[in-house]
């Protein structure tokens, strides 16, 4: 063998070894990027969650079309977990929280599952649900803050993980005052699960969010209001509330 000929062959067998080893490498890193993503979420491989499905307030039982999409998108999300969802009516899901994973999706005038996690969960949050009209309808109350609703300009929603225990699997809030906010809760936690996991680890959190110019822009443009975990978490107190009204 000459000399130029056992050049190829080493260079063919480094090719290889370093196609190799950055195969090794990718797959160890999208391994661990799973594992991590599977352990935020409480969805391990082959296992199984929830899906509580709401109602359109309005649509006799019918499901808002904004409210499909998050459930598609929550879905995509549960099948790259490798792991299956269960569909149930929020009139029809009555168990417990801990077993399994619980994505459960809209206001407490459209899902009682919610009214019920809310109250027994989030004692801090009161959601203003008379049907009179007037500036406070469908309000959020966190603590001693109250965030109104301005259709098409400013909505909130909040978006809570869960947990009943260091071995309970997380159950996930997505809690707005209109059908686009909960689709805007489930795009903000699909593109920014990492950093929260990052910032909570895997432990619960409540995040206030408000959806900006909904009617141009959909649910695309999102902003943090903040962490809002130990006032939702707290009873509510009794002191004057403060409204707060969008500016642009």
């Amino acid at each position: 063998m000459n000399d130029d000929v056992r050049n190829i062959v080493l260079g063919l067998i480094a090719a290889g070894i370093s196609a190799a080893l950055g195969w090794l490498a990718r797959t160890y890193l999208w391994r661990r990027k799973l594992r991590r993503k599977q352990a935020f979420f409480g969805l391990p491989g082959n296992s199984e969650c929830l899906l509580v499905v709401n109602r359109d307030a309005g649509g006799d039982g019918a499901v808002h079309r904004h409210d499909v999409f998050a459930l598609l998108e929550l879905s995509a999300l549960i099948k790259d977990c490798a792991a299956h969802a269960q569909i149930v009516s929020h009139d029809t899901a009555r168990q417990g929280f801990g077993e399994r994973t619980e994505f459960c999706v809209g206001g407490p005038v459209s899902n009682r599952r919610m009214a019920a996690h809310l109250q027994t969960l989030l004692p801090g949050v009161e959601i203003h649900t008379g049907p009179e009209p007037g500036p406070d309808r469908a309000a959020f109350q966190v603590g001693s803050e109250r965030y109104r609703l301005e259709p098409g300009t400013s909505e909130h929603v909040l978006l809570a993980r869960l947990t009943g225990g260091q071995d309970a699997r997380p159950v996930f809030l997505l809690c707005g005052q209109s059908a686009i906010t909960n689709q805007a809760a489930s795009r903000y936690l699909m593109r920014n699960y990492e950093k929260l996991q990052r910032k909570h680890r895997n432990g619960s959190f409540v995040l206030l969010l408000k959806v900006v110019n909904s009617q141009s822009y959909g649910p695309d443009v999102v902003e943090l209001i903040g962490d809002v975990t130990r006032a939702a978490q707290a009873p509510l107190p009794s002191a004057p509330r403060t409204s707060h009204r969008a500016t642009g």
